[in-house]
């Protein structure tokens, strides 16, 4: 189990690593669309297919990011954790997503050995990290929190539709909200007494 130093501490990939595997993306423009009731229902149609598709090799399946907040507008793209024994073991899990029509994209070895598959029909961003990663842990709390907070979910929006102005990669967008996300994240360790 990771320590509170080890959750509450802003981990960032080495940038000197070269995360993707098939070359970055094109810079696409990023919309923010109203939450719908229909996030949810896609999330668990899509981790009863990854389950079955891995059977014991996924260890957990979990809804995380924008669309997991009721209430919240977001891209539309659902962001799930997906945990394995060992993300480093490719061959365990990526055949069998690979079937389901998820693409490896990124491989960041030096941010909890993190690797992301995407699909893009509906879209979604398949985040696979190992047991007791302190970023999944950060990410349910920064799920719950916002669930629970309707002033922070509003911030949290607000920082969202601010970093869309100025067309772009997603990364950017990502980097104009970081100052908010982090100050929520201080915010809620202080409440759960981590800091």
């Amino acid at each position: 189990m990771p320590t509170n130093e080890e959750i509450t501490r802003h981990h960032d990939p080495d940038p000197t690593e070269n995360a993707w595997v098939n070359g970055p993306p094109s810079p696409a423009t990023v919309a923010i669309v109203p939450y719908t009731p229909e996030w949810p229902r896609l999330f668990q149609a899509l981790a009863a297919e990854i389950r079955t598709a891995l059977g014991d090799a996924a260890l957990d399946v979990e809804h995380v990011g924008s669309t997991s907040v009721e209430g919240l507008a977001a891209k539309d793209v659902i962001d799930i954790d997906l945990t394995v024994a060992d993300p480093r073991h490719e061959d365990v899990y990526v055949p069998a997503l690979s079937h389901l029509g998820y693409v490896l994209t990124v491989r960041e070895p030096s941010f909890h050995e993190h690797r992301c598959l995407t699909l893009t029909d509906p879209r979604v961003n398949l985040h696979v990290f190992g047991p007791d990663c302190p970023e999944t842990i950060r990410h349910r709390m920064f799920r719950d929190w916002l669930r629970t907070h309707p002033e922070d979910r509003k911030l949290y929006e607000d920082a969202k539709r601010a970093a869309i102005a100025g067309d772009g990669h997603v990364m950017d967008y990502n980097a104009r909200k970081q100052e908010t996300i982090r100050e929520i994240y201080d915010r809620l360790f202080r409440a759960a007494g981590m800091l």
